[in-house]
């Protein structure tokens, strides 16, 4: 696995920290979360596993040619990590939607030790402890929900289809139904991703986009000084999309989901967002787009206390 390099801006949120009882697993940890006294979380980087080869080393996919004992030894550091085992562990079943499942006991250990008898879930939520919510990524956006106040976390997979249709607002509503959480109570974390960029798309997807965020000049100021301050304010024009000479345009991921918790009513100091690309740490992290699709997936874990 060749070396990686985490560029970091200043805003600071996210943190690389190390396993303690394996040295060699490294992972990101945001500050907002764990002041919440209430879960626990993580998200992986490639180091600490037992995969080899594309997937080296801390791979939780199952299905990108890695062995199954592999990752079934990946799963078991992530869970130690916890203090639990891959029985606790609950898994989505990705495939770029909105649906989000409420989790339960009962649901334990699908997607590791039983199989899941669902489909089509990129959020998952629970108000129940012990329960280790998991979703999976090489670019894609993981948001960490937690609310203090019910007690209640919820974990999302944010591709673009999954953001511009505002998948993080979709399991904030989900939550608030099943438990009564409230926008303005909750902590969240948009957790290392794609960058603006690495992240170029077509023009029906600037366009999509165009439509589902409205300039908001106020917002894009506030974003910038907050989490990239080193950016000019002019910045502001291009702070969700930067049109190329090709036709193409740069998307901001980033961004558009701090939008989305923003729209919902997340006040700006409860949202962390991270300054680690995925694309330009592919030493560090699994990325589909640096790595053309040989590659493993990430993990993003969050816990109830």
């Amino acid at each position: 696995m060749s070396e990686g390099i985490v560029r970091q801006g200043s805003n600071g949120t996210c943190r690389l920290e190390f396993d303690k009882s394996n040295r060699e697993m490294s992972y990101f940890t945001f500050r907002g979360i764990d002041r919440t006294g209430i879960a626990e979380h993580f998200f992986s980087t490639r180091a600490g596993g037992v995969s080899e080869g594309d997937t080296a080393t801390l791979n939780f996919s199952y299905t990108r040619g890695d062995k199954k004992e592999n990752v079934d030894e990946n799963f078991r550091r992530a869970a130690a990590h916890f203090g639990k085992c891959p029985g606790d562990i609950v898994c989505s079943q990705q495939t770029h939607t909105t649906n989000v499942r409420r989790v339960t006991a009962a649901d334990k250990g699908k997607g590791v030790v039983r199989p899941l008898d669902y489909t089509d879930v990129d959020g998952l939520i629970t108000n129940e402890r012990g329960i280790i919510l998991a979703t999976f990524f090489a670019d894609c956006v993981p948001l960490f929900i937690v609310d203090p106040v019910q007690r209640a976390i919820g974990l999302s997979h944010s591709g673009w289809r999954g953001t511009v249709r505002k998948i993080g607002q979709i399991t904030l509503e989900c939550m608030n139904r099943e438990f009564g959480t409230r926008a303005e109570d909750v902590r969240v974390a948009i957790a290392p991703s794609i960058c603006q960029g690495c992240y170029e798309v077509s023009e029906d997807v600037a366009a999509a986009f165009e439509r589902a965020f409205p300039k908001n000049d106020d917002m894009a100021a506030q974003y910038l000084v907050r989490y990239h301050e080193s950016l000019l304010r002019s910045d502001m024009e291009n702070c969700l999309l930067s049109k190329k000479e090709n036709g193409k345009y740069q998307l901001n991921l980033w961004y558009a989901n701090y939008r989305v918790f923003r729209d919902a009513g997340v006040p700006d100091e409860q949202i962390e967002v991270t300054d680690v690309c995925t694309c330009c740490n592919p030493g560090l992290l699994f990325s589909h787009r640096a790595s053309r699709g040989r590659r493993g997936n990430l993990g993003a874990f969050l816990m109830l206390k």
